[in-house]
């Protein structure tokens, strides 16, 4: 983790984190009073900004990623959006991917109270599982199944005492144009060269308390022209834009594979690939929704293609 610069968000009117973690590393900025996602988020696109201009001209080391913390309190989707939505940000930030950490102990309560919870656990990379030995087995194997439920695309671990390979929370998303078959698979959260048509099926969630969030995949065959495509997700997002939690994939786009990804109502610019990752050649879309039907999405994209 060296050449790593660490954003901490500070909730409350006095700062406590950043001095337990300023022991490792003085370049911490710590972001006071609120929440990341809502009330200080203007404060984190400049202390992005800042991040980069002081790297630039020397002042903090030359890092290559940034970490940010945004407590458990925080929506990540506003979060995640302003790496689409700021210019200056994005020219200089690419966006890897989305770590949760889950709280072994009280997670269960969480998940049933706080949508908050559920969202972070819906759009996350990767999925972390805290405090474990103060859990019976049956509970921790209880919880894997409802966070497998609620995210199958995610990548699990349980972690005890905060050890973890750091290459496990890295290069999570895809790093160029020249991405290979297995980044992508990694991307999209499925093994490669599966082609079973149950792996595109969406399923509603069986947990008491998870029936509103759907995770599924899609598949088409047939090339998109951008215009059909982007259509297809303005009016998904306009239509439902709130309930979108999470898209990803890989576009046919007359021929060439384009990459895409969003959260609600904001897509990340697209990105063309120099070649199709391995033999399929296909569109293959991974979708995380509230009360959204796979077949609903579907059909509101075939409609699209057919007008």
């Amino acid at each position: 983790m060296s050449r790593v610069a660490v954003v901490i968000n500070e909730l409350g009117e006095i700062g406590i984190d950043h001095d337990l973690v300023s022991v490792s590393s003085e370049n911490m900025t710590l972001l006071a009073n609120g929440c990341v996602c809502c009330s200080v988020r203007t404060d984190l696109q400049d202390t992005l900004r800042t991040l980069f201009s002081e790297r630039r001209s020397g002042v903090v080391f030359d890092f290559d990623r940034v970490v940010i913390e945004t407590t458990g309190l925080a929506d990540p989707a506003p979060v995640v959006q302003v790496f689409a939505l700021d210019t200056l940000i994005s020219a200089h930030y690419r966006l890897d991917g989305v770590v949760t950490l889950v709280d072994a102990l009280n997670a269960p309560d969480q998940l049933d109270r706080q949508i908050e919870a559920v969202k972070q656990v819906a759009i996350a990379d990767r999925l972390l599982i805290t405090k474990s030995d103060l859990v019976t087995e049956a509970a921790l194997a209880s919880l894997r199944a409802r966070l497998q439920a609620l995210n199958g695309h995610a990548a699990l671990r349980t972690v005890v005492m905060g050890e973890i390979e750091p290459e496990f929370l890295l290069n999570l998303g895809l790093r160029s144009a020249r991405s290979d078959l297995g980044a992508v698979d990694r991307f999209l959260g499925w093994n490669s060269g599966s082609t079973d048509e149950a792996a595109y099926l969406g399923t509603q969630l069986r947990g008491l308390h998870d029936r509103s969030i759907r995770t599924f995949s899609l598949r088409f065959d047939q090339p998109f022209s951008w215009a059909v495509f982007s259509a297809a997700m303005d009016l998904l997002t306009s239509l439902r834009g709130p309930d979108l939690l999470r898209v990803k994939g890989i576009v046919d786009v007359e021929g060439e594979p384009v990459v895409v990804q969003g959260v609600q109502h904001v897509f990340h610019p697209p990105a063309k690939l120099e070649r199709w990752p391995g033999g399929e050649r296909s569109t293959r879309l991974v979708f995380i929704t509230r009360n959204i039907e796979a077949a609903t999405v579907k059909a509101l994209i075939e409609a699209a293609r057919a007008l």
